[in-house]
């Protein structure tokens, strides 16, 4: 039976530039899944936040404002939307200030909570239509959806992160390298980013391609079948 022909879940954790967006929109595209970047979930409630003036350094007006956004993602890997109350913020949601921020906002439990909803809603509709989904995060495979038939915890060199965050933002790499730094130590203060989830198969792509990257995902997609 071939991974198109039944439903799965290919939950991919991993810390900040390690290539989970890349990696997981193609092994969608050459899985026949569909295709979920909760991180952007995340950015785009963070950029309502700072668009609607709310204090991300208080989680309590962070938490208190949580519930009023509507966030939509789209599921097609070739081309992956995020809307915030109908509007495109697919861009938006990438600039400097907003990655600044994102830890700040995603760490408050209210905003967990509700986006852990919103992607376990997603992932129960990819299984109901019999399609299935891969779902890039930080904690997708220990906490929003543990039974995942396919786990996989991607990761890379610091040095080799930075580079490829450079490369992305055209930011110096050394700045880079300290950005990337800050952002795990924020990260691991509420998400498990610099550990695998039990289960979870580990890759380490700081020497692979991204066409190498993609096949070692595929490869344990059609394996965990």
């Amino acid at each position: 039976m071939g991974v198109a022909d039944r439903a799965i879940v290919v939950a991919l954790d991993g810390p900040s530039g390690s290539g989970k967006s890349s990696v997981s929109r193609g092994a969608a595209a050459r899985l026949g899944l569909r295709y979920l970047d909760t991180g952007a979930q995340y950015r785009a409630m963070t950029w309502w936040m700072l668009q609607a003036g709310v204090d991300i350094a208080d989680p309590a007006a962070v938490a208190a404002a949580s519930a009023k956004p509507r966030v939509e993602s789209g599921t097609d890997p070739a081309d992956p939307a995020i809307c915030v109350d109908g509007e495109d913020v697919a861009v938006a949601v990438r600039s400097a200030r907003v990655t600044a921020s994102v830890s700040a906002v995603a760490a408050v439990q209210p905003v967990r909570d509700r986006l852990i909803t919103l992607q376990r809603e997603i992932i129960r509709a990819a299984l109901a239509d019999g399609i299935g989904i891969v779902v890039e995060g930080r904690d997708i495979a220990d906490v929003v959806w543990p039974q995942a038939q396919c786990k996989v915890y991607l990761t890379a060199s610091a040095e080799a992160r930075a580079a490829r965050r450079s490369a992305e933002l055209a930011d110096v790499a050394a700045d880079t390298l300290a950005a990337l730094s800050r952002r795990d130590a924020e990260d691991a203060k509420t998400t498990r980013p610099l550990d695998a989830a039990p289960g979870a198969v580990l890759v380490d792509a700081t020497n692979l391609t991204l066409a190498q990257a993609i096949d070692r995902v595929v490869d344990l997609a059609q394996a965990g079948r």
